[in-house]
Order: structure tokens, then C-alpha cells, then sequence
């Protein structure tokens, strides 16, 4: 309400209060303009309380809804925890202790109670602050607490009244009570009879009986006060005096009241918890940018009933859900070992994981965190962790776009790097130098440092950067140091599955899309988002040679468990990463219709997982290891899809020379002693 109608008000009522002291000395003269003085009164408010539409809109109130692909129901942006029940499914005890203890006369006016108002302002006026509202007066307080406010004077009681009759203009009786019954608060996150039902009692609002009506209809007049769970034996009080009440309104059989009185209350208490559904990240990324969309179109989130249809897989994310919940309940147990050996602090491990379309940058599966309940930090979008070797892929790629062969050798021997201001970088392995001439394909597929150094040393690091940059790590600063061939600048998980969904379409970056329309009421559509242009993020003849080379990490390299043991044949590509200390594990699959990757570790990249399971082979592979096996064996994706360059197939196996029975054993025999040797030695 604007100061200009504040002070109108007040005036007003100083107004009414000097005309009450008229009464009392002219009464004659004061009953008349007494009258006329409230009608001037209350006509001057009604251009301050809620219009016509707005109740309309109130009736009609429906939060928007967030809806996957395939038409699951991923959230709901209510305003309030609140589920709506039609009255014909609450309990009509519920109903006739409203009526009995709050508005007996509530089908016999239409807003206001003449004969309570009448006593209650006479009381109130006399220093006697008194209530008086109606089921409908108060309803008009739930709706609209900020234009009709709280406080005791008779301003709010005039404002509620008003706004009270035009409530009753267009609602029905009923409608009345079912929005009432559906809006009230009752503690605990609670609104509306059907969360207190379940909140008090676990059951739903149709199946309330008589105490447990009487119950939570006893705590209106005072949530706190009459909490059933921490002030008992006064709920109980006022749940005998709102029996008391049915019994004198006809609506208890008196014989039944003492019994019913001596009977303790019965709680059935849990706190009724929002579900958070199955991809609540997305739910809450998407929630500021649909306020935001909302405001500049001149819709309400909570009120308009708006769908909001989303790129996401329901089965897939589910897939990704138990994916990155099995693969954690594993390693946790091993991450606690090393706490009990005092290596580490106790902490809980975290993960993100991203699946989208490379064709088109629908995403289909984004796991925030391995509990939304518990932890809200999402390591899809909001993290950034140095991805370590799944970073490389940048530094081949941008070596095959200077005309560099996936069949060129580097020395596998020890590399010193010097860079700008003095800095000497010297990048090992696991093993030790082999003085060999390696290849680029198996320096990638193996994940040499020492031979990615040297690559790094070919093209420089602004080349890699630019590459990187332009597939998708956009968001994200690159230094343009020599370790950034490992992957030592931070980057989000995002990003670099975005990065490789360019690698999986041909070099064509798509901008990844989660929101493809939303809709109003009736399925009207209200707008439909595309993706941007498709950009050039890298040489299409480099970008296939690429996933050529990277097929090795999964056929022979540092990715076979992909093979071995989720034994997926597709024609796939990928690149584990893990960072020093083992702080950080990572995995990226890609194939021509679906790129996954998982990152693993903890929130303080201080605590390491070891390297006996802190690989991103053994962390974060198995994640997308299950989430591929789940989708190719339910045919979300195309098993025999293949890139657009051939991959080598292994040669068929020679045919055996047929043997005779006596050589056929002499093999056997000589194949035991041979074993049976090793044991001896």
C-alpha cells in the first residue's frame, strides 16, 4: 500500500474515531453521519485491495512445471510446500469443525458477519480489541497478507472486509472452503489440510477422523501455541473445546463427547519433505533464468500454470542417477579406510556427471552432486577442477591441425620446460622413460606426459588454448603455461563435455541446450528456443582423426575397461584424466549420437583419493562404463552407429591346422608342466 493511501486511511479512521465521540454526546445527530462516514470509508479502500482478476488468478493459481523429453515430470516451482486437494477429498470432519469453531453463520452471509462485525468494532472502539472474521475474511488475510497486513487496526479490518465481499462475488461456498482449507500454514513447512495430515497424522486429508480433525483445526487460532508436537496438553485443550463446539453446532453427537474428550492425542509426526525429484541441479539452475524469462514476459512461475519441456531423458538421467550412486557407495568405503589410517580428514566423496547429443547439444543426464538433500553445490556447472589428462585431446588436436600424423614418433625420454618468468616445468609418468620412439596415436591412447610435452612443445600453448576455446571451454581462464597440456587450468565439467560433443560432431560446436519451449495454460506455446549456429570449432577431416586416435584409449589404452568390463562394442572414444595427487578423476566417452563424462573427488581438492582408486580409470569410468552399457543394451542409441572415419578391424583369425589326437595331447600335457614350472619357480 502507497504512503498517499496510508495517510488517506488514517485519516479516514481519525475521522471515524472523532464520529464515535459524536455519539456519544450528539447521538442523533452522529448515527447519521456515522453511516455515511464508514461507506466513504470503506469506498475509498476498495481501489486498494485486490481486483476482480486478481481472486480470478488466485483461484486458478498452478506452479509451472519442469518436463523432461519423453514427458516425465522432472520439478514443480511452488511458492509453498502445498498440494492441493478438491474438498470433496477432506475429510468432512475437517469441514464441520472449520464451520463450528471459526464461522458458524458461514452459508447464511456473504463475507462479513454483520452481527459479529457490529459487536466487535463497538468492543474495539471501546479499547476491547476483538476478532469477528469470517472463513472468508480470514482466507482474504492468507491471499494477500502484503495488501491487506497484519496489524490490529481497524484500517487492515476494513481493507480484509472489503476485499472479503468481493470473494465471496466470485467464488463459491465451496470454493471458498477448499481454498481456505488449501492455503492455511500449520508449522513445519507445512501448508494446507493435506500437508498437515500427512506432516501430523501420515495420511492424507480424506482419511482425517474426528480428533485428528479437530486437532489441527484447534491450532488456526494459533499456530504456535496449539502445536500439537511441542505444546501437547494445551492442543489438547483446544482440541477438546473445537469438539465441544461440533457437539453445541449439531455436528457431534453429545453423548460421544466426554469419551471423545478423555482420549489422548495420537501424532503420527514426520516433516513433510519437497521432493526433490530426479534431476533437481537442472530444476535449480533453470529456476533463476525462468524467473528472469518470466518477469520480461509478464508471467508468474508460481501462478500460470507453465510447462517448461526440457531437453532431458528421463531414462537416461535415471540411468546417470544410479550410475553415480553405485559407483560412490563403492568408494566411499575405501575413501573412510584412509581416513581411519589418519591420512586424510572424513569427508564425503562428490561427482558430476553430463550427457548430451553431440549432434544438436541436447543435454539428456546432468547429476549434480551424489545428494541434492545434502549438498547443493553443483559440480556440472558451478565446479571448476583441473580435468588433468582429458585435457590432452587439445594438445593432438591442435598438433594434427599443423599437419602432424597420428603416425609421427616422439622419444619416450625425460622433458625439461622453461617458460616465462623463470619457471621450469619437468612432466613424468608412472613409469619410468623407455628411451623408445612412441607414436601420437599411442602417446594419446596411453597418456604419456612426456610425449604430450613434447607435442605442447611443437604447437605452443596459445595454439592449444584457442583450440580448446573454440570446441567449448568458454567460460573458463586458460593459462597459457607448457602444463597446460595436462590439464592444470580449471575447468568446469560442463565445459569439457561440450568440448568433446564438438570433437564427436566433426569439429561443429553446438552450444548446449536444456530448454527447447514452454507453454501456457492449454498448451499454448509461448516460446521456442533453438540452438545458436552451428560454429566451426575445428578442421572436420582433424576433428575425425582425432576420434580415430582416441578410440585407442578404450580398444588398448587407459579407457579398456570399457571393453573388458562393461563390454561395449560400439564404435566409441574417450580419455581418462586424472590430476596430480590423485585430487581429481575424470572420464569422457563419446559416440556419434551420445557424449558422457563423470568427474570424481572431494570439495576440498586438498584430500586426495590415493592412487590405488583415485585413477580416473577406477573413480570416474565406471560411472559412464554403466550409464553406456545401460543405454545401448535399451537401444537409447544406436549400437551400429559409426563415426564418419573408419575404424580398423581386427583381422579374423587364421585357421588352425586340424590335429591328430596323440599331438593334441602332448600340447596338454606340455602346457601343465609348463605351469607347474612357473608355480615351482
Amino acid at each position: 500500500m502507497t504512503p498517499v493511501v496510508h495517510r488517506l486511511a488514517a485519516f479516514a479512521a481519525q475521522q471515524l474515531a472523532r464520529g464515535w465521540s459524536l455519539v456519544r454526546q450528539h447521538p442523533v445527530l452522529a448515527a447519521l453521519a456515522l453511516p455515511a462516514l464508514l461507506l466513504a470509508w470503506l469506498l475509498l479502500l476498495i481501489p486498494f485491495t485486490p481486483g476482480i482478476g486478481d481472486l480470478r488468478k488466485a483461484q486458478s493459481e498452478t506452479p509451472a512445471v519442469l518436463m523432461s523429453a519423453d514427458g516425465v515430470v522432472l520439478a514443480e516451482y511452488k511458492r509453498i510446500n502445498r498440494q492441493w486437494v478438491r474438498l470433496r477429498n477432506i475429510s468432512p470432519h475437517v469441514v464441520n469443525a472449520l464451520i463450528a469453531t471459526e464461522d458458524r453463520r458461514f452459508y447464511q452471509h456473504h463475507g462479513i458477519d454483520l452481527r459479529r462485525t457490529a459487536g466487535a468494532i463497538l468492543r474495539t472502539l471501546s479499547g476491547d480489541m476483538q476478532g469477528g472474521s469470517t472463513i472468508t475474511q480470514q482466507l482474504a488475510r492468507n491471499l494477500y497478507p502484503e495488501e491487506i497486513g497484519r496489524s490490529a487496526t481497524l484500517t487492515r479490518k476494513a481493507r480484509e472486509a472489503v476485499t472479503a465481499l468481493k470473494i465471496e462475488s466470485v467464488y463459491t461456498k465451496d470454493e471458498i472452503l477448499e481454498t481456505y482449507l488449501n492455503t492455511v500454514p500449520f508449522l513445519y513447512n507445512a501448508f494446507g489440510i493435506e500437508m498437515a495430515a500427512r506432516t501430523y497424522f501420515d495420511k492424507g486429508a480424506d482419511r482425517l477422523d474426528v480428533l485428528e480433525s479437530a486437532t489441527l483445526i484447534g491450532m488456526l487460532k494459533g499456530t504456535s501455541a496449539y502445536n500439537p508436537v511441542l505444546n501437547p496438553e494445551r492442543a489438547l485443550q483446544r482440541r477438546n473445546l473445537v469438539l465441544a463446539q461440533m457437539a453445541s453446532f449439531g455436528k457431534l453427537d453429545p453423548k460421544q463427547l466426554q469419551a471423545l474428550a478423555a482420549r489422548p492425542l495420537k501424532l503420527d509426526f514426520e516433516r513433510q519433505v519437497e521432493p526433490i525429484g530426479p534431476a533437481p541441479h537442472v530444476a535449480m539452475h533453470l529456476r533463476k533464468w525462468l524467473i528472469e524469462w518470466a518477469d520480461r514476459k509478464g508471467y508468474d512461475i508460481y501462478a500460470d500454470a507453465l510447462v517448461v519441456r526440457t531437453t532431458l531423458h528421463s531414462r537416461l538421467q535415471k540411468a546417470a542417477n544410479q550410475a553415480v550412486a553405485r559407483q560412490l557407495a563403492q568408494l566411499q568405503p575405501l575413501a573412510d579406510g584412509r581416513r581411519r589410517r589418519g591420512q586424510d580428514e572424513r569427508a564425503l566423496l562428490q561427482a558430476g556427471f553430463l550427457a548430451l547429443d553431440p549432434r544438436n547439444g541436447y543435454i539428456k543426464a546432468w547429476v549434480g552432486s551424489r545428494d541434492f538433500s545434502q549438498e547443493q553445490f553443483d559440480h556440472v556447472a558451478q565446479a571448476r577442477r583441473q580435468p588433468g589428462s582429458t585435457f590432452k585431446p587439445f594438445v593432438y588436436g591442435a598438433a594434427f591441425l599443423l599437419g602432424f600424423s597420428p603416425e609421427d614418433t616422439f622419444i619416450d625420454q625425460p622433458v625439461t620446460m622453461r617458460f616465462e618468468g623463470g619457471g621450469v616445468w619437468t612432466p613424468s609418468d608412472s613409469t619410468a622413460p623407455t628411451g623408445e620412439p612412441v607414436t601420437l596415436r599411442d602417446g594419446l591412447a596411453f597418456s604419456k606426459n612426456t610425449i604430450t610435452a613434447q607435442v605442447m612443445q611443437k604447437v605452443g600453448p596459445p595454439r592449444v588454448a584457442q583450440l580448446a576455446q573454440a570446441m567449448g571451454i568458454r567460460q573458463s581462464r586458460l593459462d597459457l603455461v607448457p602444463s597446460l597440456a595436462l590439464g592444470t587450468s580449471p575447468v568446469t565439467l560442463r565445459e569439457m563435455v561440450t568440448a568433446y560433443g564438438t570433437i564427436a560432431n566433426g569439429g561443429s560446436y553446438v552450444e548446449p541446450v536444456l530448454v527447447t519451449r514452454i507453454e501456457g495454460r492449454g498448451g499454448k506455446v509461448l516460446e521456442e528456443f533453438h540452438p545458436p549456429p552451428i560454429e566451426r570449432g575445428m578442421a572436420r577431416e582433424q576433428a575425425l582423426t582425432l576420434v580415430d586416435v582416441m578410440r585407442g584409449v578404450v580398444d588398448r589404452g587407459t579407457g579398456v575397461a570399457i571393453r573388458q568390463r562393461y563390454g561395449i562394442q560400439a564404435d566409441v572414444a574417450g580419455k581418462t584424466g586424472t590430476t596430480q595427487d590423485h585430487s581429481d578423476g575424470w572420464f569422457i566417452l563419446m559416440h556419434p549420437q551420445l557424449v558422457a563424462g563423470a568427474w570424481v573427488g572431494f570439495n576440498d581438492n586438498r584430500v586426495t583419493m590415493g592412487d590405488a582408486w583415485g585413477q580416473g580409470a577406477r573413480s570416474a569410468l565406471p560411472m559412464v562404463g554403466e550409464f553406456f552399457q545401460q543405454a545401448l543394451r535399451a537401444r537409447w542409441i544406436d549400437a551400429q552407429a559409426e563415426f564418419d572415419i573408419p575404424r580398423p578391424r581386427p583381422a579374423p583369425p587364421s585357421p588352425r591346422p586340424r590335429q591328430r589326437p596323440q599331438d593334441a595331447l602332448g600340447g596338454i600335457l606340455n602346457d601343465f608342466i609348463g605351469r607347474l614350472l612357473r608355480q615351482l619357480q
